[in-house]
Parts: C-alpha cells; structure tokens; sequence
C-alpha cells in the first residue's frame, strides 16, 4: 500500500485510509486537498481484515466500499482518532450506524449519482430475464438453433403488462421512468409508506406485499436492506407470483430467501428471475441457482458504468474532505 502526501501541513490530523483502488479521479481529489495524508490498499481486490484494521488504526477518515464491514471490531481497532467515514456507495448496511452514532462519527455516501446507471442496468437484467437472451445465446453458441419455431425460445413482454416495484425511491423511479414507454400498464408499489408526489408521476398504486406479488407480471426490487426488508421475497412471496411473472432484484441480496426462489424457478412456480445482488458476494460457482436456465445472475454491475464509477470516487472524497474540515458534506447521512 501506499503513502502519498498531498500538500504541506496537518499530516497525520488529516491522515485517511482508502480500502481499494478507486478511479483515479476520486484519489486525485484527495491528494490535491491540503494537509490530506492518504493511505491506500492499492489493489482492485479488498483489503484482508487483518489489513484494514491495521490500515484504519489512528486514522481520521476512512473511504470504503460495500465490502468493507465497518463495525464495533473495526471502530475499536481505528480508535478515538476516526471522525469521518465515506462509503462509496448509496446503499450503508455494511456499516454499524448505532456504533458509528455512539462514537460521534460522520458519515458521507453516494445516492443520486448511481441513479441512472442503476435503473439502465435494472431494464437490461429485466429484459434479459423476461427474453432469455443467455439462454437463447447459449443455443446459438452449442448448436441447439436449428431453425425457426414458432415457439422455442419464447418469453414475456412488456407491452400491456402490470409492473410491481418494491423500494419506489429514486432508483424505482428511475426504472419506473424507463419502464413506462415499453407500453407497461400499471404500475403497482410497495414500501414503509405511500409515496403520492413520486408515485403521481406513474398513476402508480400504493398496495401491501402480497398483492403487488399475486398482481404483478414483473416484480423489480429496489428497496435498501433493513431489518423490515430482510427476507422479505420468500417462500410465501413467491408463492403468491403468477407462474408467469419475472422478478428481479438490484437491490441487495439478503432481501432476498435464494433457497425459496430456487424451489419456485426450479419447479417452474414463477417463469424466471434476474438478479445483480446475492448472498453472499460473489455467489459460489457451485451455487443451485447458477445451474437454472431461467435465472440470470450478474456480478453486481448495477452502478458499473465509467462515468457514474469515477463519480462516485469524486463524491466519496468530497464527502471525506468536508467532514475533515468540519463542513457541510455534499451528501451526508443523518444519523
């Protein structure tokens, strides 16, 4: 790892630790801000326990990533000295906010920006799910397209159909937004309360769980993970979904029972799912999930773009900087 000095002055009162290679334009922000001592784990894989609780020892601030556990063990081994904590992310259920509370620590994070990359990649997953584009790529590919039949490879569309969403926040939106022009006929949503400014914008129907599961011929789970939201798309979710409904999930994966879902696409109970988000991460290549046609998995790309990546870097070290200073963060969490 390795030590960059960025400007003359406070030193180690200004001392970070990043846990993973960030875009370049995240770090250049750092080390161009006065006084800042940046420590970095210079690798695209994540910093070893051992090594972030060393690395974190005495430091004021720390920028991490969704990977990174931050909690009681980690704060302990950063001691008094840790002020600031930026993730770079919009999502914060890696980190123990009553503990980070408690030690009067400030937190930054990353919404908004992610926003669009998210929605865009939510449609894709949704599309490729609901068409079966790996499968039928897969066909093309071993030899099992020999002609064209009227009924192979056939999915689910879009046009006419009803769309449940579970999390309308701003991603939910975002996807709602992109979803609408497809020819979708209603939206349905769920969530801790009804949302009429964001839901008018769709003509979108606040309904309980159970009937955006037993209504809808797609289901996009956008919601944050909290203790209410955990394992919330179970066995008796699932088996409320029309045979032919698709779900997909960009969220995260404890949101979701992956045993339960198994058994429902396994036994063809529901047509197929997409998710970008498992439990854990990455999901093992020996995982029952991963040996089902109609289950597309991605590595949790949601956010991958270039532009949202280096923005996100951007945001998280002006998050870090201000609450150095003692100034407003561009987007801190209230804790």
């Amino acid at each position: 790892s390795l030590g960059a000095r960025c400007g003359a002055g406070v030193g180690a009162a200004m001392s970070v630790f990043v846990t993973r290679r960030i875009p370049a334009e995240g770090l250049r922000v750092l080390r161009q801000a006065g006084g800042c001592h940046v420590q970095l784990w210079d690798s695209e894989e994540p910093v070893p326990r051992a090594e972030l609780l060393a690395g974190v020892a005495g430091k004021r601030a720390l920028l991490c990533l969704l990977a990174d556990r931050v909690d009681r063990e980690l704060l302990e081994a950063a001691g008094p000295s840790l002020k600031v904590i930026s993730t770079m992310s919009v999502g914060f259920d890696h980190l123990d906010l009553d503990e980070i509370k408690k030690r009067g620590i400030r937190v930054g994070y990353t919404p908004d920006v992610l926003t669009d990359a998210t929605a865009e990649l939510t449609v894709a997953l949704l599309l490729a799910a609901c068409r079966r584009l790996p499968e039928a790529v897969e066909e093309v590919k071993n030899g099992g397209w020999t002609t064209w039949k009227p009924l192979w490879m056939c999915g689910y569309g879009l046009s006419d159909s009803t769309v449940g969403i579970i999390g309308l926040g701003r991603i939910g939106q975002a996807v709602a937004r992109r979803l609408r022009p497809f020819g979708v006929r209603k939206f349905l949503y769920t969530g801790s309360c009804p949302k009429p400014e964001s839901a008018a914008e769709f003509d979108a129907e606040f309904v309980p769980l159970a009937r955006l599961a037993e209504e809808s011929d797609f289901v996009v789970v956008t919601c944050a993970l909290t203790p209410a939201t955990q394992g919330m798309c179970n066995k008796d979710f699932f088996g409320r979904m029309k045979k032919t409904a698709v779900f997909i999930n960009t969220s995260r994966g404890a949101v979701v029972n992956q045993e339960d879902l198994y058994k429902v696409l396994a036994n063809g109970q529901i047509a197929a799912a997409g998710l970008d988000v498992t439990t854990p991460e990455p999901l093992p290549t020996n995982h029952p999930l991963l040996s089902l046609k109609n289950c597309v998995i991605l590595p949790h790309i949601g956010s991958a773009t270039y532009a949202t990546r280096s923005t996100m870097a951007v945001l998280a070290a002006e998050n870090l900087l201000a609450g150095l200073r003692g100034d407003p963060m561009p987007h801190e969490l209230v804790l």
